[in-house]
């Protein structure tokens, strides 16, 4: 199994460096281009957007709002990447990583507005709402349906096997690791069963009520557990703030190779910060417009925003309040630091009690995450087949790998969600790369409409030269049409 591994590790490192990482960065910067920079210059209307209405649905409940959907891409970014990730990049790459990690969440904001933005022109609708993804615009913008089944099943393997996994490892990890610090010995072996039991039954009573139960409880539980953990970090700070200049400058001089680190060298830092921030914040991955495609909005570009700032919130709040209160606690830099490491640095600087709740939030984000996980997946089930007994098989197939990620081999299963991370990417970029213009002729609408003072509105007899476009008719948008009160 070591070798198999180790096999593994090699191949991601070149894969990572050499393939993906550049084309991320190249598309990024092309997409950053073309739009104007428009994950820097609209960060005003993120927030203005994730106030719109979603009216009603079919069934007469309602559908999933802009925030809702904004909670559930949330839910499944704010995982162990944010706590155990950020942790392992600086454990491999060194204070360093950090900057990078920062530089390339502000990069690729625009991958992640582009592929919102598709995912909502290209959504479907449902009897509870819509529904959509990459798999549909790779369909119906590139008429490439052979690529929209190939990116479904690796979302499906990826979220519904391999990132599955790795939440409810870093859980089981945790809570063996806080138990050990209050008994002052090793875990028992039957705690990793116990966890992984406990998480497989809540999150079938949650996955098993379907899409809305999903994103009303992500909507209940996102801002609680982010608020708490941005807290502690916060007092972290206060604690250490003499030592906040020091840090800062500690991140920024490793990350230009000015001074040796941990790892070796500039090209770790760079590599694990990217790395483990587009683990973190998955923008251009391909998931998160599996959520923007569900939100009942007015015009696509409005998801588009919305899930752009959701690349800001994990990545430059969330990963940072990790970063430093793992830097101002002079932290020894080793490999197998993982979550331990989080964790350590604030039993140092708060207390024991602090180990205690930073296992309690590490089981609410890596359980939201396994929420946000299950959505993705059955939201790429339900495109390669509408059998309901498929999607059955699949719920029961993410109940059984969230019990076996927790009683599994860490290493392995961070080491296989890299690999098919990087595929699922690569795939969708692809994709990205020849639909990116359609993305900015939307953002041309969109600004258009806010010049002249109203509240953005789209259909598809905008652009009648678009095919395939399955919503977005006059009764579609209806409802946004009322009044076209100014905004």
């Amino acid at each position: 199994m070591d070798a198999v591994n180790e096999g593994i590790v090699a191949f991601n490192d070149v894969f990572w460096a050499y393939l993906l990482i550049p084309l991320l960065i190249l598309l990024s910067l092309y997409f950053t281009v073309r739009s104007g920079a428009v994950q820097f210059r609209l960060v005003p209307e993120m927030f203005r957007a994730m106030r719109d209405d979603p009216g009603l649905a079919a069934d007469g409940g309602k559908p999933i709002s802009a925030f809702q959907a904004f909670a559930v891409s949330a839910a499944a970014r704010i995982g162990t990447g944010n706590i155990a990730g950020v942790a392992t990049a600086i454990a491999l790459g060194g204070p360093g990583a950090i900057f990078w990690m920062w530089a390339m969440a502000l990069l690729v904001g625009a991958a992640s507005f582009v592929e919102s933005t598709l995912a909502q022109l290209y959504k479907s609708r449902g009897k509870e709402g819509y529904y959509g993804g990459p798999a549909y615009y790779m369909e119906r913008g590139l008429g490439a349906k052979w690529m929209g089944m190939l990116f479904a099943v690796i979302v499906i393997v990826t979220f519904g096997l391999a990132f599955t996994s790795v939440q409810s490892n870093t859980i089981s990890a945790a809570v063996a690791n806080t138990v050990s610090t209050a008994t002052g010995a090793d875990a028992a072996p039957w705690i990793p069963y116990a966890v992984g039991a406990v998480l497989a039954a809540v999150t079938a009573v949650i996955i098993f009520g379907g899409g809305r139960r999903v994103a009303k409880t992500a909507t209940l539980l996102v801002p609680f557990m982010a608020a708490v953990y941005v807290l502690m970090g916060l007092a972290v700070v206060a604690m250490n703030v003499g030592q906040i200049p020091a840090v800062i400058t500690e991140i920024v001089t490793h990350a230009f190779g000015i001074r040796e680190i941990a790892a070796g060298g500039i090209g770790t830092a760079i590599v694990q910060g990217m790395r483990r921030g587009m683990f973190s914040n998955e923008a251009g991955l391909g998931s998160a417009p599996n959520a923007a495609a569900s939100a009942a909005v007015s015009h696509p570009v409005k998801q588009g925003l919305v899930q752009t700032l959701g690349v800001y919130f994990d990545t430059l709040i969330v990963c940072s309040t990790t970063a430093f209160i793992i830097l101002v606690s002079n932290p020894s830099y080793t490999a197998e630091a993982g979550p331990t490491l989080t964790q350590n640095a604030l039993e140092a600087n708060l207390g024991s009690w602090a180990l205690h709740l930073l296992t309690l939030i590490i089981l609410l984000v890596a359980f939201t995450s396994v929420l946000g996980n299950a959505f993705y997946g059955e939201a790429n089930v339900g495109y390669l087949t509408g059998s309901p007994a498929a999607l059955t098989g699949f719920r029961v197939l993410l109940i059984a790998v969230t019990f076996l990620g927790a009683v599994g081999s860490g290493g392995l299963v961070w080491t296989l969600a890299d690999t098919t991370m990087g595929f699922m990417a690569l795939v969708n970029l692809a994709a990205l790369a020849f639909l990116a213009p359609i993305a900015c002729r939307l953002l041309t609408d969109y600004l258009a409409q806010r010049k002249r003072g109203i509240d953005p509105v789209f259909t598809k007899d905008t652009m009648p030269e678009l095919t395939d476009v399955d919503c977005w008719e006059q009764e579609d948008v209806a409802r946004f049409r009322t009044d076209e009160t100014t905004v």
